[in-house]
């Protein structure tokens, strides 16, 4: 049973599980203080959620909460975890860019949407579209036929006034 401060930390855990569609674990072992506090800041630029827990803690709330079996053999090490409402490749997109300039931390692993992705799915959720971008193209993709339906019909319009004039041209003469 864990103490009263424990059980605080987990019961904001289990909240934060439940109300998140991602959650991202990179281990940020080796990484100096201000490597940990420019990754934070990156994390908090994106608005997203990025704190280091214990992972017992972490265990029991993924327990509680149920559908995180895939994720918790991750939960070794340094742990720091992102919560992701919204954007969700977003956390994939941030530890990509700062892997590529840091080499650190670890991308260990990820629950998308229910989906397990392992520590070599990193470039796939970075590469993931953001629902604005997937919106974005949906209304593009919808917009694109409206767009030749009213073109053909002002090009076919001009084309029979035209047809129109040349006839009354010739009716005249």
């Amino acid at each position: 049973m864990p103490t009263a401060e424990k059980r605080v930390i987990l019961d904001e855990l289990t909240e934060k599980l439940k109300s998140s569609s991602a959650l991202y674990i990179a281990n940020y072992s080796g990484m100096s203080v201000p490597e940990v506090n420019e990754l934070r800041g990156a994390f908090r630029k994106g608005d997203i959620r990025f704190k280091v827990y214990k992972n017992k803690l972490v265990k029991l709330a993924m327990e509680e909460v149920g559908g995180y079996d895939e994720i918790i053999p991750a939960l070794v090490e340094q742990n720091a975890f992102a919560f992701v409402e919204e954007e969700l490749s977003a956390p994939a997109k941030v530890l990509k860019d700062f892997i590529k300039d840091n080499n650190k931390p670890e991308f260990k692993a990820a629950i998308v949407d229910g989906d397990f992705y392992g520590a070599d799915k990193l470039d796939v959720l970075a590469a993931m579209k953001s629902k604005n971008e997937i919106v974005g193209d949906i209304l593009g993709l919808l917009m694109a036929p409206l767009s030749n339906v009213v073109g053909a019909l002002e090009s076919q319009g001009s084309n029979l006034v035209g047809a129109v004039k040349t006839i009354a041209e010739k009716g005249e003469e």
